[in-house]
């Protein structure tokens, strides 16, 4: 069992920035890749962007730019998303999630980003 934890989020300006974070715990060995996916107001929710554990990133083609997903290196299973020249479509709900190799899912609790004009 895979255990996540996101912080950071809040409310900022439109072209400002945060950052939110997430640790997992537990059964870490078998983590291939985090990331986050958010969920706006009733919208889908979309995966925002991803590392796997070699360090290979991707992210949806709408935050390309402006979002950058790293990880602490002295501990690969706590990740960073840094958002900048935030846009107030990009508000939602993030939620960091862990991805083992049987590929399941394990999500955090949630993160409200909100973004004002």
């Amino acid at each position: 069992q895979v255990h996540v934890v996101e912080s950071g989020g809040g409310l900022v300006q439109a072209g400002g920035s945060l950052r939110l974070s997430c640790a997992a715990s537990g059964s870490i060995f078998g983590i291939y890749a985090m990331g986050w996916h958010r969920q706006a107001p009733g919208k889908q929710r979309e995966l925002v962007a991803v590392i796997t554990s070699g360090g290979t990133t991707n992210y949806v083609d709408s935050v390309k730019g402006r979002f950058t997903v790293s990880r602490d290196n002295a501990n690969i299973t706590t990740v960073y998303l840094q958002m900048n020249s935030l846009k107030p479509e990009d508000t939602a709900v993030y939620y960091c999630y862990a991805q083992d190799n049987r590929g399941h899912n394990f999500w955090g609790q949630g993160a409200q980003v909100t973004v004002s004009s």
